[in-house]
């Protein structure tokens, strides 16, 4: 994957916060998080460069690219943090005002019918049997008309952080489903396992408020 138009973007919208969030939450210095993010920038650009091209019908190019973002932090990170620390990093750094803005959009569209056929078209695609970076999802309608789940049986993130060492701050990436949801708006997130966790698969359910 090239280091230019959406991950040098990302890098440009998310990078402010990144640093800041290393004061906020992790307690480091100013110089210390101006510092871990100098070193960040270039992990960044040599996981981005580590990646294949992604189909232009994978709707999970961001996914990976934010993989690579935290990560780049995570490595960079003198003492690693705990879990829980790591998690309210992680949501914390991401849940900016315009992320808030874009699932509140995406929220608004979540059960239309424009937003099923995506889905079933990711489904069919079935991306990660060519890129082991991307994923494999069923989508699984609730039979009362609820919502739906996003079953996933292959995960790109797994892979990527395994590759690069730190399979243990996976969950924590996981974990911002839920207040990417929330910000959203619309429904309810529902989950029983992760393949991080050891799971047989990754659910994502989304019920709709009220049902």
């Amino acid at each position: 994957m090239r280091y230019a138009g959406m991950p040098a973007g990302m890098w440009l919208l998310f990078v402010g916060s990144f640093r800041k969030k290393l004061e906020e939450v992790l307690g480091y210095t100013s110089s210390e998080a101006w510092e871990t993010a100098g070193k960040a920038h270039g992990r960044y650009r040599e996981i981005i460069r580590s990646l294949p091209g992604f189909e232009k019908a994978d709707r999970f190019r961001m996914n990976i690219v934010n993989c690579a973002l935290f990560s780049s932090f995570y490595l960079n990170m003198g003492k690693k943090p705990s879990p829980e620390e790591t998690a309210a990093y992680y949501r914390s750094a991401m849940m900016t005002f315009p992320m808030r803005a874009f699932c509140r959009l995406s929220g608004k569209g979540r059960f239309g019918e424009r937003d099923l056929r995506s889905m079933r078209e990711t489904a069919a695609l079935k991306a990660a049997d060519r890129n082991p970076y991307s994923w494999n999802m069923d989508l699984l309608p609730y039979p009362d008309g609820s919502g739906y789940e996003a079953r996933f049986s292959k995960c790109g993130i797994c892979v990527l952080m395994k590759v690069l060492g730190i399979g243990e701050a996976v969950q924590a990436m996981c974990r911002l489903d839920y207040a990417m949801n929330e910000a959203g708006k619309t429904s309810r997130f529902v989950r029983r396992y992760t393949l991080a966790s050891g799971g047989p698969y990754c659910d994502c359910g989304y019920k709709k408020l009220g049902r």
